[in-house]
């Protein structure tokens, strides 16, 4: 429950955040060329408020409201989600949005989309320069990759090492390598000291690469035990630190990878097992490991404790191995560390930020998919992507990520939403035809009813994943 909390208050102090200098764009904009702003709010408020402020000979009513589903600027003269079709039978007064020439309208609506994409493009340069960048250079990676049966069938083979694709370097071992890998012709391997081509197929898919279980690619790391704690049922069974896990019940392991995928192969078994005494049977694992290249056996009973000298039996978790820490690329590599001063920060986040963008923007072609469309999270989804600590590099690099999102999702062109709106002011710019108040009120029904369509869905699979379903 402490992890929920925690995670739920760095959601909800981000998300705060970003609504607020979103609809602070609005707003600037909307006072820069004399527009009324009647209501700034933080969260939205059908039916009533939590709480209002309104300064002495002020237009504009400041509050919070009760539904955290972002925020709310009300600008006068203007078509939005509260469909306040009474102030437009009113006539025009010069302080309307509507009465302002459309460049001027054209910048209040994109207000909130340039202050998130440039508030980003700053966060991800402070985040630099104070904490600097930290990654696993692909190229220092020299055990190479562990591959899944579709990664071979395609040409790879465990350990090649991945240099690049399409004449182009694999530089960080981050989720742009498995992008470039979904996206290329061609990939350069090494292997065995040579450095081989594998032409990939063209209907690669970076959602069902990172779906597969096992991973289509991951980094090989030994089967090696990083500790064992004292009093645990793996320390009374004789494994110590540095041991090596070669088989389990007669399947050759020589990773943590495929360790990890026989477990899961012997979990799913035991959820199938009908009697007890299948179930019995399944937890009953023979385990056979190496230490300084001696092998040594053990069998894993669940609920049962026993010593021997040749065969051990013990008390598992679930996970199996009670007391075992693994190792980690960490153990084998250093990552590369890089720092930024001030002024060298700035054109670092700025390209650190579009490319976080244009990987978002390249990964959205999946949504219309059926894995796509199950893979669309709502605001527990969301939530869960800040760690489970509170840890304030990894706030600000969600913080801007979340914005960069915003600031996307606000400028599609969907009515009710703020690049509907960009979309019929070009139209009017272009055409010097100004859409009808009925067509646009009809269009931000429609654009609102694909929102809470959108946003259903999304939270319906976070509660299905929630409920195992998914």
């Amino acid at each position: 429950m402490e992890i929920f909390f925690i995670r739920l208050l760095q959601f909800m102090l981000a998300i705060s955040l970003l609504v607020l200098l979103h609809e602070g764009g609005h707003f600037f904009f909307s006072k820069l060329f004399g527009v009324r702003v009647e209501k700034f709010y933080l969260f939205f408020d059908p039916w009533f408020h939590l709480f209002e402020w309104k300064p002495k000979n002020s237009e504009t009513a400041y509050g919070v409201g009760w539904l955290p589903l972002g925020g709310y600027c009300k600008i006068a003269g203007m078509i939005d989600e509260s469909f306040d079709t009474e102030q437009m039978k009113q006539p025009v007064q010069p302080w309307e949005f509507r009465s302002k020439p459309a460049w001027q309208r054209l910048l209040i609506m994109i207000g909130g989309v340039l202050v998130n994409f440039l508030l980003a493009l700053f966060i991800y340069s402070m985040v630099l320069f104070v904490w600097g960048d930290s990654y696993m250079a692909a190229k220092d990676m020299t055990m190479g990759f562990k591959f899944n049966e579709e990664a071979k069938a395609i040409g790879f083979q465990d350990h090649d090492m991945l240099v690049g694709y399409d004449d182009k370097t694999f530089e960080k071992f981050d989720v742009d390598l498995y992008r470039h890998i979904a996206d290329a012709n061609t990939v350069k391997v090494k292997r065995n000291g040579k450095l081989i081509d594998i032409n990939m197929p063209e209907d690669m898919s970076l959602l069902q690469m990172l779906q597969a279980d096992p991973a289509f690619a991951r980094p090989f790391v030994p089967a090696e035990l990083d500790s064992v704690i004292p009093g645990t049922p793996a320390e009374k069974a004789g494994l110590r630190k540095g041991d090596r896990i070669l088989a389990i019940n007669g399947k050759k392991v020589d990773s943590w990878n495929e360790f990890t995928y026989q477990i899961g192969v012997l979990n799913d078994m035991m959820t199938a097992a009908k009697t007890s005494a299948d179930s019995l049977k399944l937890r009953t694992v023979q385990l056979v490991y190496a230490r300084q290249n001696e092998p040594f056996k053990a069998q894993l009973v669940k609920n049962v404790a026993q010593l021997d000298a040749d065969t051990v039996q013990l008390v598992l978790s679930q996970e199996l191995l009670l007391g075992v820490g693994q190792t980690t690329i960490y153990n084998y590599y250093e990552p590369t560390k890089v720092s930024y001063s001030f002024l060298s920060s700035l054109p670092a986040g700025i390209k650190y930020g579009w490319n976080v963008l244009s990987g978002y923007v390249g990964d959205l072609r999946y949504v219309a998919s059926a894995d796509g469309a199950k893979s669309l999270g709502g605001f527990g989804a969301i939530g869960s992507l800040f760690p489970s600590y509170w840890d304030w590099h990894q706030f600000w690099l969600m913080t801007a990520f979340l914005s960069i999102i915003l600031a996307f999702m606000n400028i599609l062109p969907i009515p009710a939403l703020d690049g509907g709106h960009v979309l019929f002011l070009l139209y009017e710019i272009i055409t010097r035809r100004k859409p009808s108040e009925t067509f646009m009120i009809r269009a931000e029904y429609v654009g609102f009813s694909i929102l809470i369509l959108l946003m259903v869905v999304a939270n319906l699979n976070d509660i299905l994943r929630w409920l195992g379903y998914m």
